[in-house]
């Protein structure tokens, strides 16, 4: 509620032998073996260590970027870690924070002048131990936030926990150790975070620091303001301390974020409701939209006060002696339910510095990225102004714990990979493409693989646009598609139909498919159907998830979405676009990597293998009885590797081990079956391919570090089990790595002004690989910036390897990454991620509109909604899934 005032073991590799060999002796993929027990757990209760880094890449021009790095020197000194315990307790980091802080000035020489860093929570660290194991202190401290004047008694219980390890972090660092000291760097983290988080915590006024997650936020930051109803964009940075090949890390970020604005209550609604006379009632619509952000929203009640039926406004003018001027408005429900506080809207003013966290409209979101968006130099000055700002070196408790903060950023030995060339169609002028900055066009090419469309049809819900004006854009995108290698009919099965005013969106697309079977049916095509269908959307937005959800999961149809503006302004650039989209929809493929058709990808095309992308997204904050959706693609081709498949899934909110890797059923006749996303894809690709798969890369979206373990552990169990069903001993090498863009990691050039060395809007060149320096101090991974900037900073990707039985060199891996950059369908330029992991989120974001109309209203976070099972996806349709639909 907003705070308002009144005013295991690893697998032996696949067989050796050569390919040949094993293509004449190829065992057809069905279930061979009894599924295992589904109730056993993962080989190991603990993870495999994640592999060393195999050495350094070597490919590539060399150069040198900065990266927001900051190198942290730490003196030789004991740290001790105690834990503390607040009676009454309180759910506020703030208010502990208050009370600890009270506590030091209280007793300074019981601590033997010491001086604590605390985390909000259970934990409090020092440098050097304290004259005590085990002793409680009593604080006295009145919350002025909530309104107390009264002093409350707080019982603080602190005791001994434990000795950090310094020895075991310089091991670490300096690579001689795989065991990372997580305590102790955590302790660190927390003493560097103390100063501005004891900023805010001292400041009732709450006009210093914000403090969340790990992030500081200020309204005294510049180009933060208004993003409209009634919310505000707040700047700030990311501070993290990490462990890094060069010692210690400060990472450092500009960071944006969403506040509510410090206003009345009724400002707030009636800028958030876009109402114009507050004097009338409100209907029940904005009652809902209201109390998704005011969750403890009552009418206007009466109440029995010494025996008399008292109303809220007749108490306010006695009380008071004030007359309410919005009666038929709601109150606010404060209090307790079971003492509850009624307070008028009108009487009432929402707190500053509380983070609006609920879902942004595209407008705000357009806003908040307009002021959080920063040129590479730019940005680089604002990191290096919140290092200076914040002066670490004359912090008390960086001086405490013995730690420096250097002041610039590191600068650190990169290359730039080459990028791939790219095969196109013979007939086209130009064979081979080399792409030029991460980009390239269509000009003088052809598809390489164009599709076939004999029966299409288009509908129109744009009340604008003039039929003409479709028909002529119809025609040019037919044109397109076929001018640049498709065999597209020129004209639709079925005359272009612009939907009647009366038809809903459902019953138009379903009335134009039934129309366009019975055409096809007198036209002796019978069980023929469209093969697609292109639907330019209604003016007002909305329609699009209904749209997906119906043709994808009902009729079975193709379907190409174009917006009215787009149409009406038409253009070769456009057309030329929906053409590379819709030859992937109906089984075309747009380009490939030279290197793949000839067979010269080191770990790639040497042997049959199948490239996996994973990804799960969760629902939006507070929208808890909304289910987490998990989608995972595979290619289909070999050694293309260009055509993806897709399965989607649901499972409980705020779930990231993928539930349906691997399931198993029970049959009356053969027991146990084993079942799940990945079997089903093996089985696909087997049938795709004619070969078994001999190696498996799984690039998996969405982990965080915290995650790596716990995924790494059940997923990869979930992987085996489903190639064990498949034939006894089938046991693929893989290589499982993690692909990470949710990260403050940012690299800039040297020289700004080197032409040689930054793209067009400023940021490093497509291609940059970093693997020294800043990365891990052991294991294997890598960042690389793989797309051309457009605005802003460009953000590279972070790769983590936490399996790798392929044995992957870091050239081999890094290559190959970059080179699938290459080949994503939608676009003629390399994207920031590997396109297994971007389709894998698509893929999970289209699946999440096939429930909209369920969770529309969101809000509930009961804990019912939690733990109930999460409901299923609709089955997406035979003849939709085994294309890239979701392109």
């Amino acid at each position: 509620m907003v705070l308002a005032k009144a005013a295991g073991e690893r697998p032996s590799s696949s067989s050796s032998a050569p390919a040949a060999a094993e293509e004449q002796r190829r065992v057809a993929m069905e279930p061979r073996v009894p599924a295992a027990p589904a109730n056993l757990p993962p080989v190991s209760s603990k993870a495999e260590k994640f592999p060393a880094r195999p050495g350094f890449g070597t490919i590539g021009r060399r150069c040198r970027v900065r990266a927001n790095h900051f190198l942290v020197q730490v003196a030789d000194k004991e740290i001790y870690h105690y834990d503390v315990a607040i009676d009454p307790e309180t759910r506020s980091r703030g208010w502990n924070r208050s009370i600890i802080n009270k506590l030091v000035k209280l007793y300074k020489e019981h601590l033997d002048g010491r001086l604590p860093v605390y985390d909000g929570r259970k934990s409090l660290y020092t440098a050097g131990a304290l004259p005590f194991k085990n002793k409680v202190f009593v604080v006295k401290l009145a919350n002025a936030a909530k309104g107390n004047k009264r002093e409350e008694e707080y019982k603080v219980t602190v005791k001994l926990a434990s000795n950090l390890d310094m020895y075991s972090l310089r091991q670490f660092l300096a690579g001689r150790s795989r065991d990372v000291p997580q305590d102790t760097i955590q302790a660190l983290d927390i003493a560097l975070r103390e100063c501005p988080t004891t900023k805010f915590a001292s400041s009732l006024n709450w006009n210093r620091y914000v403090s969340i997650s790990r992030s500081f936020f200020s309204q005294s930051f510049e180009h933060g303001g208004a993003i409209g109803n009634g919310v505000e964009c707040w700047r700030g940075y990311y501070q993290s301390l990490r462990p890094t090949q060069m010692g210690l890390s400060l990472n450092i970020d500009i960071s944006a974020t969403a506040f509510y604005k410090a206003q009345a209550v009724m400002d707030f609604a009636v800028e958030y409701l876009n109402i114009r006379d507050a004097s009338r009632p409100l209907i029940d619509q904005d009652r809902i939209k209201l109390n998704y952000n005011f969750p403890m929203i009552i009418c206007y009640c009466r109440f029995d006060q010494d025996g008399v039926r008292v109303s809220v406004v007749q108490y306010f003018k006695k009380q008071y002696n004030y007359s309410l001027k919005y009666i038929n408005w709601p109150c606010l429900q404060a209090g307790s339910d079971s003492r509850p506080l009624y307070l008028p809207m009108e009487v009432c003013s929402i707190v500053g510095g509380q983070r609006y966290s609920r879902k942004l409209n595209e407008r705000q979101v357009s806003s908040i990225l307009k002021m959080a968006c920063e040129r590479p130099a730019q940005r680089e000055s604002s990191v290096l102004e919140v290092v200076n700002r914040n002066n670490y070196g004359n912090d008390d408790y960086s001086k405490e714990f013995g730690m420096k903060v250097m002041n610039q950023l590191a600068l650190v030995d990169a290359r730039v990979l080459p990028s791939p060339r790219l095969k196109y169609h013979d007939s086209g002028r130009e064979k081979v493409c080399n792409p030029s900055v991460g980009q390239w066009n269509m000009i003088n090419k052809r598809m390489v693989n164009g599709g076939s469309i004999n029966h299409w049809a288009c509908l129109t819900f744009a009340s604008r646009l003039h039929p003409n004006d479709i028909g002529m854009f119809c025609r040019d995108l037919a044109h397109m598609c076929n001018n640049i290698g498709m065999e597209m009919n020129m004209e639709p099965c079925v005359n272009i139909t612009q939907a009647r005013r009366q038809d809903t969106v459902e019953s138009a697309i379903r009335n134009i498919h039934r129309h366009s079977a019975e055409v096809l049916t007198k036209q002796g095509l019978e069980g023929k159907q469209l093969e697609l269908l292109i639907i330019i959307l209604p003016d007002i937005s909305g329609s699009y998830g209904k749209i997906k959800r119906l043709c994808e999961t009902e009729l079975g149809v193709i379907t190409q979405c174009c917006l009215p503006k787009n149409v009406q302004k038409g253009g070769k650039q456009y057309l030329e676009n929906l053409s590379l989209k819709i030859n992937v929809k109906v089984g075309g493929r747009n380009t490939v990597l030279e290197d793949a058709l000839y067979k010269r990808i080191p770990l790639l095309t040497d042997v049959p293998t199948i490239v996996f992308g994973a990804d799960v997204t969760h629902p939006a904050a507070g929208e808890d009885a909304s289910p987490s959706i998990a989608a995972v693609v595979a290619s289909m081709d070999w050694p293309e590797v260009t055509k993806y498949k897709c399965l989607v899934s649901s499972q409980g909110p705020r779930e990231e081990i993928i539930a349906d890797l691997y399931t198993e059923t029970m049959d009356p006749q053969k027991g146990r079956v084993g079942g799940g996303m990945i079997r089903e894809l093996l089985l696909s690709f087997y049938r795709a391919t004619g070969c078994k798969p001999h190696r498996i890369i799984f690039y998996r979206d969405g982990v965080s570090e915290g995650q790596f373990s716990q995924v790494l552990l059940y997923e990869m169990d979930a992987i085996r089990k489903a190639c064990a069903t498949l034939q006894a001993g089938y046991l693929p090498p893989v290589t499982f790595v993690v692909v990470q863009k949710r990260h403050h990691t940012r690299l800039f050039p040297e020289n700004h002004r080197a032409r040689d060395l930054t793209d067009r809007s400023g940021n490093i060149l497509p291609g940059t690989v970093v693997d020294t320096k800043i990365c891990h101090p052991t294991e294997f991974d890598f960042y690389l910036c793989s797309h051309a900037g457009i605005q802003g900073t460009s953000r590279p990707t972070h790769y983590h390897v936490l399996l790798d039985e392929n044995r992957f060199s870091a050239d081999a891996l890094q290559t190959l990454t970059y080179n699938l950059c290459y080949t994503y369908a939608r676009c003629t330029r390399s994207v920031s991620i590997v396109p297994p992991a971007y389709y894998a989120h698509l893929a999970a974001f289209r699946a999440r509109y096939y429930m909209e109309d369920e969770f529309s209203d969101g809000g509930s976070s009961s804990a019912t909604a939690r733990s109930a099972p999460a409901r299923q996806l609709p089955k997406i349709r035979d003849s939709v899934k085994e294309f890239m639909f979701y392109c």
